[in-house]
């Protein structure tokens, strides 16, 4: 995720997240979370704000498209 299409500036994961009002990294864990029903990220955090950001990319739906673009991006 930190390097290649997904993380570059204006690339796929800015653009879709800008699409939901969202960040970036929400956008990138909603992601993984919809790879794989076995497989589930856990992101560190030392702060409040980031562990209800974190929580909030369970309730971001991305659609076909954005995950097929992400798919192709990675």
């Amino acid at each position: 995720m930190a390097a290649g299409q997904l993380a570059r500036p204006g690339g796929p994961v800015d653009h879709i997240a800008a699409a939901h009002h969202s960040t970036p990294a929400n956008v990138a864990l909603s992601w993984l979370l919809h790879r794989s029903d076995v497989v589930l990220p856990i992101p560190g955090t030392s702060k409040v704000a980031h562990l209800e950001e974190n929580l909030a990319a369970s309730r971001l739906r991305l659609s076909d498209a954005e995950l097929a673009e992400l798919d192709a991006a990675a």
